[in-house]
């Protein structure tokens, strides 16, 4: 599967529940070949460093953490330039590298459990699209449409 995401007029004022929903729709592919095959593969490895990045920045530059704390924490892993040692130090502690790693990790998990339970909601529509792109290979906007029988923004159920 591929996701495309329509951009959005102001970009640098993102919600938490708006990045959380990003990360969902990242998530989205691999979920739904989880749900429908019982197994996952290597397609999804672009959305998964995507989803991974924005949840990596949710905690270490905008400060969607509960346990860090609105703290912004040098997460610059550039290439090394030079005069720019390889061994340069965090300005962290490993106990807090480990606990932004278990942060990222509590996010995805959480967007990719919202993945399932939605797909679990809307089973029959995941199946026609399913069998659709089988016969098909790819789907506008219009097919996706006219096999859910709603627009595309009312998929996702309310919360």
């Amino acid at each position: 599967g591929m996701t495309i995401n329509r951009p959005e007029r102001d970009r640098d004022h993102v919600t938490r529940q708006k990045l959380m929903e990003t990360l969902s729709t990242l998530l989205g592919g691999r979920a739904a070949e989880e749900t429908m095959l019982g197994y996952v593969c290597t397609g999804a490895v672009n959305d998964l460093q995507r989803a991974t990045s924005i949840a990596r920045n949710m905690v270490t530059q905008y400060g969607m953490s509960s346990r860090l704390g609105p703290v912004v924490y040098d997460t610059n892993h550039d290439e090394v330039f030079l005069g720019r040692s390889m061994a340069q130090a965090r300005p962290y502690s490993e106990e807090t590298a480990s606990l932004i790693d278990s942060e990222v990790k509590a996010l995805l998990d959480e967007a990719y459990q919202r993945c399932l339970e939605i797909l679990a909601k809307k089973r029959q529509e995941l199946e026609a699209v399913a069998a659709y792109l089988l016969e098909h290979e790819s789907m506008d906007a219009a097919a996706f449409r006219n096999i859910c029988g709603e627009p595309a923004s009312r998929l996702v159920p309310e919360t």
